[in-house]
């Protein structure tokens, strides 16, 4: 049912994509500004209090439905499992923007691009080249792929899939919502937020760059995952990054005093060099690139439907 669940919600957003600006995602939201509003007094242990709550409000309901269609039949849970998938997953989410980019600097447009880029990842694009543009749409698809994608798979996995599934987007939306706006910037409140999703992403994230590796570069990704991962302010989105661009032969990051920050936690500061002077495996980002991250991505997916595959079929016949 796993296997089947994850294919049809796959099949649907593809014909319908759900928006990011949906009522589902907007309620969320919502409910996670008003328990910000009521438990914040700017203690850490305050945000740990609201973050359980939301959690629970939201996975509870989401584990006991899915309970009840068990006992109801084979199509009930399966159609609520179609339907928390295609819910928390988000692979069109934002493909558009990264799909226009592309558009436009292959046609020479740059300054749609770095406008499209700004709408994306509300930076200032005024002064960014071809390679800027290109590199920072590479990270920010690297990273937005695993966290709406690989990520819910792995968790979807798990006993109880869809609440486990809610139960990561949700944590990666308070890590975010609880910490990104300029007045909970530095605030004690998010920091358990930030913490907790460290914690329930670091299997996902790792074997979302064991997948890049497989169907990379295998020894340039590993090389680049071993050696310059670490260099990344946020060593999750480190290993992303550096096993990808590995993976595709594209260097990405830039220089610690140069770094322009495109996810809550600076993701893309690393230090490029050594004092032995090495520096991560790859060439300078062209457009070319984005082409290349959209191969990456498909055939980890790819590959990671087989495996479910093979899995559900070890069971059916086991």
């Amino acid at each position: 049912m796993t296997f089947l669940s994850i294919l049809f919600a796959l099949l649907i957003e593809q014909l319908k994509p759900l928006r990011a600006d949906n009522p589902v995602y907007a309620w969320i939201k919502h409910f996670a500004s008003k328990i910000e509003n009521s438990f914040n007094a700017g203690q850490a242990r305050q945000g740990r209090l609201g973050w359980f709550c939301v959690m629970l409000a939201l996975t509870v309901p989401t584990a006991l439905i899915y309970w009840l269609c068990v006992h109801i039949g084979f199509w009930a849970a399966f159609l609520w499992n179609v339907l928390i998938v295609y819910l928390t997953l988000g692979f069109r989410h934002y493909s558009h923007y990264f799909s226009s980019i592309q558009l436009a600097l292959n046609t020479g447009d740059e300054a749609t691009a770095r406008a499209l880029l700004a709408e994306w990842t509300k930076l200032d694009t005024t002064d960014m080249d071809v390679s800027e543009i290109s590199r920072i749409a590479v990270e920010k698809a690297l990273i937005t792929t695993h966290r709406h994608v690989f990520g819910v798979f792995f968790w979807f996995l798990m006993p109880v899939g869809p609440a486990c599934a809610v139960m990561y987007r949700v944590a990666e939306y308070l890590a975010r919502g609880w910490n990104e706006p300029d007045h909970m910037k530095n605030e004690a409140f998010g920091r358990f937020a930030t913490q907790a999703f460290y914690w329930i992403d670091w299997i996902p994230a790792r074997l979302t760059a064991a997948a890049f590796a497989v169907v990379g570069n295998f020894e340039d990704a590993i090389y680049a995952w071993r050696n310059f991962a670490e260099r990344w302010k946020n060593e999750t989105d480190g290993i992303i990054l550096s096993t990808g661009g590995g993976a595709m032969g594209v260097l990405l990051g830039t220089p610690l005093e140069n770094a322009v920050a495109i996810l809550p936690i600076d993701a893309s500061t690393v230090d490029s060099t050594t004092a032995e002077g090495d520096s991560p495996p790859g060439d300078a980002p062209t457009p070319r690139a984005l082409q290349s991250t959209v191969g990456l991505v498909w055939r980890a997916l790819l590959l990671w439907m087989f495996l479910l595959l093979l899995l559900s079929a070890a069971i059916w016949f086991g």
